[in-house]
This record gives C-alpha cells, structure tokens and sequence, in this order.
C-alpha cells in the first residue's frame, strides 16, 4: 500500500460536511440499516446515513437521538420525497398473482412534512432524499438530493440543494428518477457523473456499482466529490440483512417494478419472473410490498463483490484500497 498523503480524502463536500472520507454510507429501507451501521461508517470517517422515509416521526426522533447517543460524528437522514397518494387499482388481483391474502388494513407512509419537522427539530446535520426535488431552501442543514439525469440535478439544485447524488443504472435499490420515463434514465455511473458535473456547480456524489478502492479512485477522476455505496454495506455485521439476502447478493439482478411498484433494481427471483410474466402492471408504490411475504432482494451490480466485514473495517478497507488505486494512478512509471 502506498504510504505517501492521499490527497483525495479532502473535497468540497468532506470540508463542508467534516468528514475524513469522501465516503457515503446509502440509505437502504427495508430495515437493513440499523443504528450501529450508521454510527460505524460514521466513527470511520465517513457519512453514516439514518433509513428514515418508512419511519414514523416519533420513530424517526428515537432513531436520530440513538446515532447521536453513540457517536458525536455527521450523520445524514434520507428520506422519500411528498409522493401522490397511491391508488389500489389492480391490488387484489397483484395480491392473487403474489400467493398471498390482501390485507385487511392498508398502511400508509409517514407524511413527508411531519418528518421534515423533526429533522430541523433535532438539527440533523445532513438530509437527503430521492424520488423528487421539494423545496428545502428554508432548511437549516446540509441537503442531498438523487437525480439519474442531468435534467433531474439541475431541477434539484433549482430548489436548493447543496449536493447531488448521481445515481447511475448499476446502483441497487430504488430509482430515483423523477422527471422523464424510467426507460430513458438507465445511464451508467461512468456516464452520468460527467453530464451531472456538466449541468450543476455543487459538489456531486457518484452512486452504483462502486465496490471498493478503485471504484472510488475512478468516481472522484472523472470529478465527484464523494461515493455513496450501498450494496457495499450488505454484508457488513452491522447489516440487518436476512441470510437468504446474503447469500442472492451475488446473483444476476434487474430493474423492475414488479416488486414495489416503483422501478428498483432487485435479484431475479421466481417472484419477480412470475409478476412480470402475468403482464399485469403493478399497483402503486408502496402498496405492493405491503403484503409480500418474500421481502425484495434489492441489490446492485456489484453484489458478488460485497464483502463480510465489520463496516468500519470495510471503510478502512475502502481507504486504503483507493489509496493505492490513486498511487497507481499519479505513479510516472505508469504513464499517470
């Protein structure tokens, strides 16, 4: 491993923040993210990010006073986005496709301004969101939104955001998408970071398929001020990830929307061949997973490439990798 000062630990966005490491802990719903997962990334260096869009508000305050409790150190929130009502046209019959009974009470997501309130309550440090651009002009710390175009990072930073997540096809989980078609947001982190850096003058954090140090040593070349890795964080100890979640992580993924009702990219399960075989268009989000019992294998491209650590030691790991990815870059004997 190289020994001489990486220079690459110091961006605009590890200065603004006061992070050590340009390295973003993503948000993964679902209840994979616990508290000790947030507060390891965040010890190490790096931006611990707090799961809080399924989060109630009275749940959502205990879980930002717990990461507080454990660690003095920035950590983020991410949230979803004011999304429309959802409509149950097509539930019963998605409900019969999936083998499971349709439940009798129909949950509903925490309201997106009840939560907000108890971000700027707590002053939380960092929140960031997906799935749409809300005005945070009027919000007293430092935001992220999530865009998989150009078009969607300029409508982000329209509404004040102080940094972008470029969210390329590769990454697991959610979509971010918002503006166009699904279908003509499906551009790799490679391509996206550059047009991303093109369109907005804030810090931009390139996101999908980043698995370790090279990863991050390519990402802040082509200009990113920060990686957020997700998939990454799956197979750490502090990963409230089933077994059988661990073991899909390696196999062949897709993007559909069979599962949530919003596109993500997920493993390819039975499940998943079964729904979008029947041709019936799914519910809207997040009414479907409400009742599967088989709960979404979300994961990204990289996912034969996560590695069973304890997260802080994968953030030293990462460090250190990309140390060398950009020694190997400057070294002259290589033509850097």
């Amino acid at each position: 491993m190289t020994t001489q000062p990486a220079g690459w630990r110091s961006t605009t966005l590890t200065r603004a923040l006061g992070l050590d490491l340009p390295i973003l802990q993503a948000p993964m719903a679902g209840g994979w993210t616990t508290t000790a997962l947030v507060v390891a990334v965040s010890e190490a260096g790096g931006l611990g990010s707090i799961a809080g869009a399924m989060l109630s508000p009275d749940a959502l305050r205990e879980e930002i006073r717990a990461v507080r409790s454990a660690t003095e150190k920035p950590f983020a929130v991410n949230l979803f986005a004011p999304l429309p009502a959802p409509s149950e046209r097509g539930l019963a019959e998605w409900a019969e496709l999936s083998g499971v009974p349709l439940p009798a009470l129909r949950a509903t997501a925490p309201r997106f301004a009840d939560q907000l309130a108890v971000i700027v309550a707590e002053r939380v440090p960092v929140l960031s969101f997906t799935f749409g651009a809300p005005d945070v002009t009027g919000v007293d710390c430092f935001t992220i939104g999530t865009a998989t175009t150009a078009a969607e990072a300029r409508a982000l930073v329209d509404n004040g955001v102080d940094a972008v997540v470029a969210q390329g096809y590769e990454a697991g989980g959610h979509r971010g998408t918002f503006l166009d078609p699904v279908g003509q947001s499906l551009i790799g982190t490679m391509a996206l970071v550059p047009q991303v850096l093109d369109a907005v003058s804030v810090p931009v954090i390139a996101s999908g398929g980043v698995m370790d140090g090279r990863g991050i040593a390519a990402a802040l070349t082509l200009g990113a001020d920060g990686v957020q890795l997700g998939t990454a964080f799956l197979a750490t100890e502090e990963a409230s990830v089933p077994a059988a979640y661990r073991a899909a992580l390696g196999r062949p993924s897709t993007v559909t929307n069979v599962l949530t009702g919003r596109f993500a990219r997920a493993v390819r399960t039975p499940l998943v061949d079964r729904l979008e075989a029947s041709g019936v268009t799914p519910p809207d989000y997040p009414l479907p997973r409400l009742f599967l019992t088989e709960p979404p294998y979300l994961v990204g491209q990289g996912g034969s490439r996560a590695r069973p650590l304890p997260a802080a030691e994968l953030v030293v790991l990462l460090a250190a990798e990309a140390d060398d990815a950009v020694g190997t870059i400057n070294d002259p004997s290589n033509g850097g």
